[in-house]
């Protein structure tokens, strides 16, 4: 039986930014060159390259009738290769569909190593990715020639504003965001260290860099559409979402008597103050108003939650749902206390629980907890409700874990983010493509 070495790369220029990924599939007994695959797949980040690199490896090994062949996979990041060969866990959840989609892959071969290579000797699949991201650049698909040194080739020329033939286009569940038409060009790809940090150095933190919003061609006129139509297609690798977004509108609920000294405020049923209740109703004011064109509302079971849904009810006249994901993380012996209190009586709990989502406060529940609930509550939505606007009335722990979702940041980032009372965040998804964050914490309709 045929031994195999898999020998894979990817890279972002910008991380996140334009991103392709390069395999190479080697006899193990000479070395001989067996199968490459290259691809660009759109603007997401190195670690996300690197992954889909290596499924591409595996995927090559398999269509070469490696079934059940032993495999050795080797790869300059020390990332995925510990992962893979569990030893570091996986923290960041916009790579775990990634690594389950590689895993289920290797149980069908026999891996007999998981080996971190430096950089200078992974030059094959480097060059690949590298090849794969040039061609992209200029509107062409990579292509292999069948030699162990391919270039880009070109494909038949894309109609305007389309993809070139076999262009990748960026899934959810690697979600980077599209480019701004006409932006700048790529800047060279982000380099690497040479050797391996120490282990414990290592991080599966997903690098958040700028949002920019592909959004489709704006109608043009008569004439400038046959100008168009007359010049050369030149393709971009880009497409325009081929669906209406759907637009989550998050908006956290109005003061509450807790807000204002600052307590813990979870399960608890706490009332919007007589301010919070003309919070409430800027915020409705502004939402019944263009650009905003409400289809749903959905809120928290929580009373102030739902006191803030309804002003919006009533200046819009659509009813409102109440979703029971949405309701605040249940902070349990901590409810109505202040966070000095807390530290007081609980320091070593408290400690526990700033250190680690997983850790819950006494009688109380994780943010771990918390994100599957509300990352089911957000697909149940955007499934329900595709291509219409919904606006959602919650709390800061369910609107932070939203948004942090679609930006694919770890459970970390809550920690590094603040929701004012009334304040109003935007997320939107489309079927083709990543979820964009457009707006975060907006008070504006509370300065009137």
């Amino acid at each position: 039986m045929t031994s195999y070495v898999i020998e894979a790369d990817g890279g972002s220029r910008g991380n996140p930014g334009p991103a392709g990924y390069g395999a190479v599939v080697m006899d193990a007994s000479d070395g001989q060159v067996l199968a490459e695959a290259a691809e660009a797949i759109g603007v997401t980040t190195n670690n996300v390259a690197e992954y889909r690199g290596l499924i591409a490896g595996l995927q090559a090994v398999l269509r070469l009738g490696g079934d059940g062949a032993p495999v050795a996979v080797r790869m300059d990041s020390k990332l995925v290769i510990e992962q893979m060969a569990g030893r570091w866990k996986i923290k960041n959840e916009g790579l775990r569909p990634l690594a389950m989609e590689a895993g289920a892959l290797v149980r069908r071969l026999r891996v007999t190593e998981w080996t971190w290579i430096p950089r200078e000797r992974n030059k094959h699949a480097d060059r690949l990715a590298n090849e794969a991201m040039d061609a992209a650049a200029k509107g062409l698909t990579w292509k292999t020639t069948g030699t162990t040194h391919p270039e880009a080739q070109a494909e038949p020329p894309a109609a305007a504003g389309q993809p070139p033939t076999g262009a990748a286009q960026p899934s959810l569940a690697e979600a980077g965001q599209p480019p701004t038409a006409g932006g700048p060009p790529p800047s060279p790809r982000t380099p690497r260290p040479t050797a391996p940090p120490p282990v414990a150095q290592q991080t599966d933190v997903l690098d958040i860099g700028a949002i920019s919003e592909l959004s489709a061609p704006t109608a043009s006129t008569a004439a400038a559409q046959q100008r168009t139509a007359k010049a050369p297609a030149k393709g971009t690798g880009w497409a325009p979402p081929t669906r209406v977004a759907t637009s989550l509108l998050l908006l956290r609920h109005g003061e509450t008597p807790l807000s204002v000294e600052r307590r813990f405020s979870g399960r608890g049923d706490a009332e919007l103050t007589p301010n919070g209740l003309a919070q409430a109703a800027a915020a409705a004011e502004r939402l019944s108003r263009e650009p905003y064109r409400l289809d749903v509302i959905v809120s928290s079971p929580l009373k102030r939650a739902r006191q803030t849904a309804e002003a919006v009810a009533r200046r819009t006249g659509l009813e409102v749902e109440v979703d029971e994901d949405l309701r605040e993380l249940d902070f349990g012996d901590w409810e109505g206390h202040t966070f000095t209190e807390v530290q007081r009586r609980w320091p070593a709990e408290l400690s526990a629980w700033l250190a680690d989502p997983e850790t819950a406060p006494p009688g109380g529940e994780s943010f771990a907890t918390v994100a599957r609930r509300v990352q089911a509550a957000g697909e149940r939505l955007v499934e329900r409700y595709e291509g219409k606007t919904v606006l959602a009335i919650s709390h800061v722990t369910p609107i932070k874990m939203l948004l942090r979702l679609a930006l694919m940041a770890p459970l970390e980032s809550l920690y590094r983010m603040h929701l004012d009372v009334a304040c109003l965040s935007l997320i939107e998804y489309y079927a083709d493509g990543p979820a964009v964050v457009k707006s975060f914490n907006d008070t504006s309709h509370l300065r009137r």
